[in-house]
């Protein structure tokens, strides 16, 4: 929702001041989707906003549910006719975790990635960020699916891992940070919000002067140059010295944990060698106590391409102990809603 609009409008509308903080808690700490529902507030006001203002800046075209329950991936129509996808992941404890997109499309090009492959369309404004967050709040309220058992689940983790690089959108991406830590919007604590990135050293500094406290994340997946540059463009601009060079600059202002995002590939990155050089590479940057791997099992449910295959879970146990013999910290990561096209890599601009 547009709070610089809302406030205008009650505004012009010679409305109280009070009026703003009442919305506010509605919409963004209740989820509340219609304003009708809205019963603090006077029914002719109810009736004015419902007529010039929208809750959510996109329509929602679809809702897809993994046969496990485990990820909800929606499908949302912005207003020119661009498609963004967010997915809602399953925790533990009745808690979830929002993965949000901040472009239409992707102009990274990266290989293995069906965003990347579809290329960009745009970015997204910071309401239409935070909207995915308000989006599933609302969904998590007013879902009535009992099989589901998600009904009074909250929201405790977002994660910037959907569609796009945040630090080519990061105007908007930071005033969507500071509107969810925001007390009176959303409320969320920094330490519950990572971004997620290839390796931008401008944006990764920015972000670290700007939001000490939150998570970053590096997409790596590869520990040489040549095979990241062949498969991820953006190395030819930011190489793996480049990101070490930033990523020591960071530890340099901050103690807080990076996590390394590693998918394994067959025949490709998952063998010992690879281990290795990226044993090697993560010692280099120093600190390696607080470098945290997750490696990720390519998903094979993407049809777009048959280059790429994963790994057997065998090769990702024996890389896995590779690195943990040579003290770096790792975990393989649970790939969740492969089935709907909703984990890592999958979510596209097309509708089919």
């Amino acid at each position: 929702m547009d709070i610089e609009k809302l406030e205008q409008f009650l505004i012009e509308n010679n409305q109280p001041k009070f009026r703003l903080e009442q919305i506010k808690k509605a919409v963004f700490q209740d989820g509340t989707s219609r304003w009708e529902e809205i019963t603090t507030i006077p029914k002719e006001l109810r009736e004015s906003l419902d007529k010039e203002i929208k809750i959510l800046s996109f329509d929602v075209e679809e809702i897809l549910v993994s046969k496990n329950k485990q990820s909800i991936k929606a499908a949302l129509n912005l207003p020119d006719n661009n498609y963004i996808e967010t997915v809602l992941l399953s925790s533990e404890n009745g808690a979830w975790t929002v993965c949000v997109s901040s472009q239409a499309g992707c102009p990274l090009n990266c290989a293995f990635c069906a965003t990347g492959r579809e290329g960009f369309n745009r970015n997204l404004t910071a309401e239409e960020i935070t909207d995915q967050i308000l989006f599933w709040k609302q969904y998590l309220k007013n879902i009535q699916n009992p099989k589901l058992e998600i009904k009074n689940s909250t929201i405790s983790n977002i994660v910037f891992m959907g569609m796009g690089e945040p630090f080519l959108n990061w105007e908007q991406v930071e005033k969507s940070l500071k509107d969810l830590t925001d007390p009176k919007l959303f409320g969320f604590g920094s330490r519950s919000i990572s971004v997620s990135t290839s390796g931008i050293p401008e944006g990764i500094e920015i972000f670290t002067e700007t939001f000490p406290q939150m998570n970053l994340a590096v997409s790596l997946h590869f520990a040489e140059n040549e095979m990241r540059s062949r498969h991820m463009p953006i190395n030819k601009q930011y190489d793996l010295e480049k990101i070490k060079e930033t990523l020591q600059k960071y530890f340099q202002k901050s103690k807080r944990k990076i996590f390394i995002e590693y998918i394994l590939f067959q025949g490709l990155n998952d063998s010992l060698q690879d281990a290795r050089k990226l044993s090697e590479y993560l010692k280099s940057i120093g600190h390696s106590y607080l470098l945290h791997v997750n490696l990720i099992f390519y998903n094979e449910e993407d049809k777009t391409t048959n280059d790429f295959k994963a790994s057997s879970r065998n090769v990702a146990i024996k890389f896995k102990d590779y690195l943990q013999q040579n003290h770096i910290n790792v975990t393989i990561r649970k790939s969740l809603g492969t089935d709907i096209q909703g984990a890592c890599g999958q979510l596209t601009a097309t509708r089919q």
